[in-house]
């Protein structure tokens, strides 16, 4: 049964709306000034597509195992995605974290839902002190499933026991934009800081 409260939880994406991960900060490093052969090698090398599966569980040896297979003259570029991964990350989006931070203050619940990889995701808590700041956060790659399947949805909703007619789900990604509001939840889909603010003002989550 749905509750006739209105809306006071908020379940954050991380990659892309809280933290600034890209792998061209790495990548760079490696190639230089060739951008242009940085951008061929994450589009047809190391693709979202292949990063996506180590999200939704696959060992991040497997995969560097059997695209290097493929690429054997690229091993050292491939392996580097894996051994200097941490070089993937810029830091916090701070404007965002400051919504974040009045959100918690104003006693709103907060959950994350992201797609990350399990081997690699300990990193992120190490280094971002207001991941603590969650009442609950699920992360694709212990779940074996990622956004935007209903599974990863389903699985945030009941472990936690969230009503979905009580939050609201911000991610950069439309299709998980989505996929959340096929639930019930009031999606929102993330473009900048200032956008966001605007819309959680709407809703009445912040003040104007």
């Amino acid at each position: 049964m749905h509750s006739n409260h209105k809306r006071d939880v908020v379940i954050f994406d991380f990659g892309g709306v809280l933290i600034d991960w890209n792998p061209r900060y790495l990548y760079r490093k490696l190639f230089g000034d060739d951008e242009a052969g940085m951008e061929r090698f994450l589009a047809e090398v190391t693709t979202p597509e292949w990063n996506l599966q180590q999200d939704a569980g696959r060992p991040w040896s497997e995969a560097v195992t059997l695209l290097t297979a493929h690429h054997p003259s690229q091993a050292e570029l491939i392996a580097a995605y894996q051994h200097r991964w941490e070089e993937t990350l810029n830091g916090a989006i701070d404007d965002s974290l400051h919504i974040l931070r009045e959100l918690k203050d104003a006693g709103h619940p907060l959950y994350g839902l992201t797609n990350w990889s399990q081997e690699t995701f300990p990193i992120a808590r190490e280094r971002f002190d207001f991941l603590e700041w969650f009442d609950g956060i699920v992360v694709s790659g212990e779940e074996g499933t990622i956004k935007p399947d209903e599974k990863i949805y389903r699985i945030l909703l009941e472990r936690y026991d969230i009503d979905p007619a009580r939050a609201v789900f911000i991610d950069d990604s439309q299709r998980n934009v989505e996929a959340a509001e096929a639930f019930g939840i009031h999606g929102i889909h993330f473009h900048a800081p200032a956008q966001l603010r605007a819309e959680l003002v709407k809703l009445g989550f912040l003040p104007a």
